[in-house]
């Protein structure tokens, strides 16, 4: 972590439906001599993969001298707010923008506005759609991530002797990351669309209440559910409330998801409730981002492409055939790696 004691007090400025902070990092400017201003707009502020992804880029741009908006929505599904967020960031002229779409498509033309008046804009976790929407993608490959957790179920079910019984616990429509998880996990279990090991399935949009309730239903209709994939962890620790809350052995339960945040695996891998997740590095995409951004602003290279920024399989009972790390790394790694 960067020494956060140059940091001036953060600032708020109201905007209808969205939380945008200021954080004064910096005043070195540009070629121009103006300050270099970055913009941040995260998905919402319930979730610590968020919160530490606004942390480190505060951290990054206060060493690399330059200004942080951040800005967020009330939930996942948010779209409205974030729209608003990049109007007001491209109005006031920021060099930058890292944004994680609410909705791959609904942002675009919002994104295309700003692109327009000249502001670099890298999409951070979620792809939009098309993902030329954007200069950069700085992400986890999510559908890598999804395809690592259904090979581990799929490898646990035949080692254990569990007779698939599928439930998906999804995000939401038209969030790219989340079908790309969903897809991923399909695939690395064996499993196609209307397969009727796939016994139902439900979106959560990542939230752990919603979790809980849709994995609740699930058991109502489907009580011999015996694999769940959830699309991240807060939606995870929601379907181990409602499987424990239901009377369930979770030893005869696989659960996956993805996330790898440090709670998580200390509270929920480590004892085995979650049996295996995806870890992805939020802290790569806000670094790698404020400084592309940031070294753009000063003459640099305009960023392009796809920037992997990680994932790794973390289990605390691993499977032949499928690579994983334990939890010591998980909880070494969390967020960052």
């Amino acid at each position: 972590m960067a020494d956060r004691r140059h940091r001036r007090p953060t600032r708020a400025i109201g905007l209808v439906g969205v939380l945008v902070l200021v954080v004064v990092a910096g005043c070195s400017g540009g070629d121009d001599g103006d300050p270099i201003t970055v913009g941040l707009i995260t998905k919402q502020e319930d979730n610590p993969f968020w919160v530490t992804m606004r942390e480190i880029a505060e951290d990054v741009a206060g060493e690399r001298d330059a200004e942080l908006i951040s800005a967020t929505g009330e939930s996942d599904v948010d779209v409205e707010a974030q729209v608003e967020a990049l109007r007001e960031m491209t109005a006031s002229g920021v060099d930058g923008i890292l944004i994680a779409p609410n909705d791959s498509s609904a942002v675009v033309p919002a994104i295309e506005a700003a692109r327009e008046e000249g502001i670099v804009v890298i999409a951070v976790d979620t792809p939009t759609e098309p993902e030329s929407a954007v200069d950069a993608l700085y992400a986890t490959d999510n559908r890598l991530a999804g395809e690592l957790v259904g090979r581990y179920a799929q490898a646990r079910a035949e080692r254990d002797g569990i007779d698939p019984r599928v439930a998906l616990l999804d995000l939401a429509p038209g969030i790219r990351s989340g079908e790309l998880r969903r897809e991923g996990f399909l695939a690395g279990f064996g499993l196609e669309e209307g397969d009727p090991r796939i016994v139902g399935e439900v979106y959560t949009e990542g939230d752990r209440a919603k979790g809980e309730e849709g994995m609740r239903q699930l058991l109502e209709e489907h009580p011999d559910i015996s694999i769940v994939y959830t699309v991240n962890e807060p939606a995870a620790l929601g379907a181990v409330e409602a499987l424990q809350a239901g009377g369930r052995d979770m030893s005869d339960v696989v659960l996956v998801s993805v996330d790898g945040g440090c709670e998580a695996i200390k509270s929920a891998v480590r004892p085995g409730d979650i049996d295996a997740t995806a870890q992805q590095y939020p802290q790569n995409m806000a670094r790698e981002g404020v400084r592309a951004i940031a070294d753009a602003a000063r003459g640099g290279e305009t960023p392009t492409g796809f920037l992997n920024t990680g994932v790794s399989l973390i289990t605390g009972d691993a499977v032949d055939g499928v690579e994983s790390r334990d939890v010591a790394f998980g909880v070494r790694n969390c967020w960052g790696d």
